[in-house]
């Protein structure tokens, strides 16, 4: 068998290393979730890191290792995200030069963080791969800049594991992990190390459906990556590290590709419930749950929130479409007769009926089935589908046509 990459001492080692320069991260149940999944559930809340993710751990296991010519050469790094603020904001503490290339369609926000962390960004390319050309092309082998690759490298891979370590001591019972998978640094790291000392653990990847090249690459089936738009931009990575895979051969038990849908009800539910924000792609695990929860029930399962770093209006945007899935948000158009009082009395059906009016629209100029009639287009929160469907009643009841614009599950499948 060829050996892997890493082994369970250099995880070891890098949790030696490391610390004091990371947060060791809190590892707590979450009673809600468990009884919503019916499993055990332990959340790992990476996403209390400095900079908002995991990537810090393997970041520093490899800048901490460079060598006095090597660190005077500086460091570079292609990334659109978390890796690019782990290695700037880390590089800087350490008295390191660094240098991010980044998309020049990369967020602004990121960009802007990244160069108030202290590093110095190169916008290049359309895509991470063009940056990543331009990067080995120009730094390294150009400048002598020593690359730190966001999954590929032995140190960030056992950096990473560290996570598992943290994890197991903690929470020994713990039976299973979920992990997501995007490059496969995160996974590999902490497999080896969660298999070292537990090798009964049951482990689980987890991957954007759109994006599950670890589960392409092993069927060798390509087509499986269809790519498109994705709120797991973390794990969206089109192609495997050559380090990271064979690791993911040997100790995932399977991989699961997860929806847009379930991605995004788990971060809904971790900002709901545990109060905390996640990305995309730190939900992941949760959203594997969600969609099979009678697979896991009754397993002491870890997951890992591996990352927070959401853009705000995206946040606000699935959340407002959590409620809008979970009919706590309505949309309905009531068509009524355009004379005085009809607006103050269907405004009082519904509030009678417990229900909250967040917006209203009197549309007397297009709609209705003669010139005497009018349309009232109504956004209504209620407290959940059960209570948004007696409101409906209600109006009917009154005599009022409604018909229902948004809101319940059919809206998303």
């Amino acid at each position: 068998m060829t050996s892997l990459a890493i082994t369970a001492d250099d995880v070891h080692d890098a949790a030696s290393l490391i610390q004091g320069q990371v947060l060791r991260t809190p590892c707590a149940p979450s009673k809600v979730l468990s009884k919503l999944v019916g499993a055990e559930i332990w959340l790992k809340f990476e996403n209390f890191q400095f900079t908002a993710s995991f990537k810090e751990r393997g970041a520093v296991n490899k800048l901490a290792r460079l060598t006095e010519a090597e660190r005077q050469a500086g460091v570079a790094a292609m990334s659109a995200g978390n890796h690019a603020q782990a290695v700037a904001y880390h590089a800087t503490r350490l008295g390191i030069r660094s240098v991010i290339v980044m998309p020049k369609n990369t967020p602004f926000t990121k960009v802007r963080n990244t160069r108030d962390l202290g590093g110095e960004v190169i916008l290049h390319g359309d895509t991470l791969a063009d940056s990543f050309d331009y990067l080995l092309r120009e730094l390294i082998e150009g400048r002598g800049m020593t690359l730190v690759h966001p999954y590929d490298d032995q140190y960030v891979m056992a950096g990473q594991g560290t996570v598992a370590l943290e994890m197991l001591q903690d929470v020994p019972e713990l039976d299973t992990l979920i992990i997501p998978i995007g490059g496969g640094g995160l996974f590999s790291g902490n497999a080896v190390a969660a298999h070292a000392l537990r090798p009964d653990l049951r482990i689980v990847g987890v991957e954007s459906a759109g994006y599950c090249s670890a589960y392409a690459a092993i069927q060798g089936d390509y087509s499986l990556m269809r790519g498109g738009p994705t709120i797991a931009e973390g794990i969206a990575v089109k192609g495997m590290g050559k380090l990271t895979l064979p690791v993911i051969r040997a100790h995932a038990h399977e991989l699961v590709r997860v929806e847009e849908s379930a991605i995004e009800r788990a971060v809904g539910l971790l900002a709901n419930v545990e109060k905390v924000v996640a990305e995309g792609a730190g939900a992941a695990g949760l959203a594997a749950l969600l969609s099979d929860p009678a697979k896991y029930a009754g397993r002491k399962i870890g997951l890992i929130v591996t990352g927070g770093n959401i853009d705000p209006r995206l946040l606000a945007s699935v959340l407002l479409r959590q409620l809008v899935h979970e009919s706590r948000l309505v949309s309905l158009s009531i068509e009524v007769e355009d004379s005085p009082g009809f607006l103050a009395r269907v405004a009082g059906s519904v509030g009678q009926s417990g229900g909250n009016i967040v917006q209203v629209h009197h549309e007397r100029l297009s709609a209705g089935r003669h010139a005497k009639s009018a349309t009232l287009e109504m956004l209504i929160e209620a407290q959940d589908e059960a209570h948004s469907n007696q409101i409906i009643a209600d109006l009917e009841g009154a005599g009022y046509v409604v018909r229902r614009v948004y809101g319940g599950y059919g809206e998303f499948e």
